[in-house]
């Protein structure tokens, strides 16, 4: 079965209220939620999420084509919006229904601010 624009956009919320669900149970954070979604000036798919003191930012996928690059820009731009430390995509893992085994893709510099708290400066 094909998906249209209806079913596609309720199987996306149904993977970022279970990301959102399955981070808040985990993490034991009832500050963890879905966002409704708010335009130009997005700031991602789920909110309340923190690490080091700062804001982490989740762009949510459920498709069957993967386009990695195009999703951290988004991402990133989202954190932006949100003046977040980190912007990460978390993608559907198809076949593994399990909130747990979902993807989550980051840059090395991402995968660096959330170890250290800090966004590290441009290569040299």
């Amino acid at each position: 079965m094909t998906r249209n624009r209806a079913s596609a956009r309720k199987a996306g919320t149904a993977f970022e209220t279970q990301i959102a669900t399955t981070l808040a149970t985990h993490l034991d954070d009832d500050r963890i939620e879905r966002r409704a979604k708010t335009g130009a000036k997005d700031r991602g798919d789920i909110g309340g999420v923190r690490v080091h003191g700062q804001r982490v930012v989740l762009e949510c996928k459920n498709t069957a084509r993967t386009d990695l690059a195009r999703w951290a820009r988004e991402a990133h731009d989202e954190a932006g919006n949100d003046d977040a430390l980190v912007g990460l995509v978390v993608h559907k893992r198809h076949g593994n229904a399990q909130g747990l085994d979902q993807w989550v893709t980051c840059t090395v510099a991402d995968l660096i601010a959330l170890l250290t708290g800090r966004r590290p400066e441009e290569d040299q």
